[in-house]
């Protein structure tokens, strides 16, 4: 009660100044993100929290001519500290949390549609004493459903101002403003302090019948939906047949996009090489970064039609449904179903994936989630894939219109990595990890119409994402292996191919690798992948460029033309299985805070690879 008193003292003296920072709260799949979007228009920056590998988003809001920050909180049920991602929470609300500002109000958002649920999270964060705006997001569901809350008898119950707002339609913000413009008055505090889990929700309960809250019933189509996603047998089925149509697009109608796109990024080098006289500028910029870097940006289409239908699938409600499918899986190999959130986001990158672990209670759980979760296919897997298959893998149709041939390949990759993940978790939970699983409670997300803003927001992001990539790293890496192809001078002219350090390089490994089916221009792009695997692309794109054989063609005719189709399989399921990420390990060493577990994450998925590559190899080549 002390501290409760001393927090409530010194909000009220910082009260007295214009509020500059503010906190953002609320319960998971309460509409949260969308709104912080809404309020920062995307002035936006996300990083981490000092010491702690939960990801941290700050926006700025812009309010009659002044800024205001805005703390993007981790989505938490309650204040009671048992994930990292409450103790995060909790840290910024006292002020605890070293080098993030103490807020001096706080915006707690709220589900209107499950609103007795979601009204356990509001006693702990109006206990804290700071200035709070409570608003009941998704208010246009609320009102559209027969649902109804008296708001003026909400904030007396309360006592904090209410606003019911629909941050998707981007109705009722305007109450977020005027209560920024009014936050500066001492709090007046009128709720018992209730912290309690479970007198929380006696509380909640008895707060929504007083306010006449009565809550919008599910629509019947929803229901019916819901009998087939989630049976336990159409449910998988459906999964499957959804997946299957993503990849099935991704190559229908990204590939042309990127064959176009490569045309283009082609015409665009020959109509410059002209004008750069010198031998060594043109070398440098269309030898080097050129063919490098356009290499790689080829395949920003699909990645973006990839991450298209990902956001449709998120944003409509599915995937929370294909998380309650992959609860049996996970329990069966001793996981709890909260690790298919990190090992979904996986599927974009495997950094964020290991961050999402935090939420996870289980010690040896969210260990056991970080060392699988590189398995995942990542999107930076993808430029490697999409060439490789292209290149050797001719479009049939499997499945009609439905699933052709490289589709097909693509997905089997994609089980392929997910079942590598799934062996090893099973090995781990049944031996060095193992422990009791907890019940996997998740709350499924109104079913709804995926918005273009979000949409655009989601596309916008990963994109820029991967130009800074392409514009970043897979330029300098281009750069380095473009200098080895030029080395050592002699008389002033560069050496042959053949004859440059980086073939030097390349021949002194390919002893190792040619069991695998793999050249010395493949071993240089493994060496180089292992910074970011998407640089592999890059790589290739340079030596292939320097070759004079191959400089005239484009990659995939010039991997046609030095690499075997069995070669070219073993090198896909060298790439489902191999750790090629330092950022990856990088954040493994955080998490665990010790050099042990990315060093045998390492040695154990190589090895794997390795011996995966090997043997598709050897089969492929008895085969033919």
């Amino acid at each position: 009660m002390n501290q409760l008193l001393q927090t409530m003292a010194d909000s009220t003296s910082q009260s007295q100044q214009q509020v500059r920072t503010v906190a953002l709260i609320g319960p998971p799949n309460s509409g949260k993100t969308t709104l912080f979007n809404r309020l920062t228009k995307l002035r936006q920056k996300v990083g981490n929290y000092p010491g702690i590998t939960v990801e941290q988003h700050t926006g700025v809001m812009a309010l009659s001519g002044r800024e205001i920050t805005i703390i993007d909180l981790p989505g938490v049920y309650s204040l009671n500290p048992h994930s990292e991602d409450e103790r995060v929470a909790v840290s910024v609300l006292n002020g605890s949390m070293d080098g993030v500002p103490r807020p001096e109000a706080i915006l707690l958002v709220l589900d209107a549609t499950n609103l007795t649920r979601h009204l356990t999270l509001a006693a702990p964060v109006i206990a804290l004493g700071l200035p709070t705006l409570a608003l009941l997001n998704m208010g246009d569901l609320l009102a559209g459903r027969g649902g109804s809350i008296d708001t003026v008898k909400l904030a007396g119950e309360l006592g904090v101002p209410v606003a019911i707002v629909s941050a998707t339609e981007g109705t009722g913000l305007d109450a977020v403003g005027r209560f920024l413009q009014q936050a500066n008055e001492p709090v007046q505090m009128t709720l018992p302090v209730v912290q309690d889990v479970r007198e929380c929700r006696r509380w909640a309960a008895h707060i929504a019948r007083e306010s006449a809250y009565r809550a919008p019933l599910p629509p019947a189509w929803t229901r019916r939906i819901d009998d087939v996603f989630l049976h336990k047998v159409w449910g998988p089925l459906v999964f499957v047949i959804v997946v299957g149509a993503v990849f099935q697009t991704v190559f229908g109608l990204g590939q042309p996009l990127s064959n176009a796109l490569q045309n283009l990024l082609a015409e665009m080098g020959q109509k410059v090489a002209p004008f750069i006289a010198n031998d060594f500028l043109r070398s440098l910029l269309l030898d080097g970064i050129w063919k490098g870097v356009s290499s790689v940006l080829v395949f920003l289409p699909q990645i973006l039609v990839l991450f298209l239908f990902i956001g449709l699938l998120e944003d409509s409600g599915y995937l929370a449904r294909a998380a309650l499918i992959a609860d049996r899986t996970m329990h069966s190999v001793g996981l709890n179903g909260k690790a298919f959130i990190p090992l979904l986001s996986a599927y974009a990158c495997a950094v964020p994936a290991i961050m999402a672990s935090r939420t996870i209670e289980n010690k040896r759980d969210r260990l056991a989630t970080i060392l699988i979760a590189p398995f995942m296919t990542c999107s930076a897997r993808l430029p490697i894939y999409t060439l490789l298959i292209a290149a050797f893998i001719p479009e049939r149709p499997v499945v009609g219109v439905l699933l052709g041939t490289r589709a097909l390949a693509m997905l089997l990759l994609y089980v392929l990595g997910f079942a590598a993940a799934i062996g090893t978790a099973k090995v781990l939970k049944s031996s060095v990890l193992k422990s009791t699983s907890a019940p996997f409670v998740l709350e499924l997300p109104e079913y709804r119409w995926p918005t273009l803003r979000s949409i655009g927001l989601r596309l916008t992001d990963r994109g820029s994402v991967f130009l800074q990539q392409a514009g970043t790293v897979i330029l300098c890496i281009s750069l380095f292996v473009w200098g080895l192809t030029n080395l050592p001078l002699h008389q002033g002219q560069p050496p042959e191919l053949e004859k440059s350090v980086v073939a030097r390089l390349g021949h002194f490994i390919e002893p190792v690798i040619r069991p695998l089916g793999f050249n010395w221009k493949i071993g240089v792009g493994l060496l180089t992948s292992v910074v970011a695997r998407e640089v592999m692309v890059g790589t290739l794109g340079t030596l292939y460029g320097r070759d004079p054989e191959t400089r005239s063609m484009s990659l995939q005719a010039a991997l046609q033309h030095d690499l075997t189709f069995s070669g070219a399989m073993a090198l896909l399921v060298f790439f489902a299985f191999a750790m090629q990420c330092t950022s990856t390990l990088a954040v493994v060493r955080r998490e665990t805070n010790s050099w042990k577990w990315p060093v045998i994450q390492f040695i154990y998925m190589t090895g794997i690879a390795f011996l995966g590559a090997f043997l598709v190899n050897h089969a492929l080549s008895a085969l033919n």
